[in-house]
C-alpha cells in the first residue's frame, strides 16, 4: 500500500508543480506582452512597467487568455491587428515558458 501512496503522492506533487510552472509562464508572457504592447504604444521606463502591470493583472477576468486579449486589443485600436497579437502572444508564451524553466534550473 505504501508504493501506491508514493506514487499517488508523487503524481499530486507534478502536477501541483506543473500547474505553477503554468502560471508562472502566463505571468511571465503577459509581462512581456505587456512591454510590447507599451512600446507600440510609445511607453517607455516606468509607464511601460506599470501597463505591463495591469496587463498581468487583466488575465485574472476569466479563465483563459480572452481577457489579456480584449486589454492589449483595445488599448492597441489599430496599431497591431487580431493575427499580429495572437501570434506575439504564442512567440512570447515560448520565450516565457523558457526562462522561468531556465530559472528553475538555476
Amino acid at each position: 500500500m505504501a508504493t501506491f501512496d508514493d506514487r499517488k503522492d508523487a503524481f499530486e506533487n507534478k502536477y501541483a508543480h506543473d500547474a505553477d510552472m503554468q502560471f508562472k509562464a502566463e505571468a511571465r508572457r503577459n509581462r512581456l506582452l505587456g512591454l510590447w504592447v507599451a512600446g507600440l504604444l510609445g511607453k517607455s521606463g516606468d509607464d511601460a512597467a506599470a501597463y505591463a502591470k495591469e496587463v498581468v493583472a487583466s488575465d485574472f477576468e476569466e479563465a483563459g487568455d480572452e481577457d489579456v486579449y480584449r486589454k492589449v486589443s483595445g488599448d492597441l485600436g489599430t496599431k497591431a491587428d487580431e493575427k499580429t497579437i495572437r501570434i506575439k502572444m504564442v512567440e512570447l508564451m515560448v520565450e516565457a515558458k523558457a526562462q522561468v524553466m531556465s530559472e528553475v534550473k538555476e
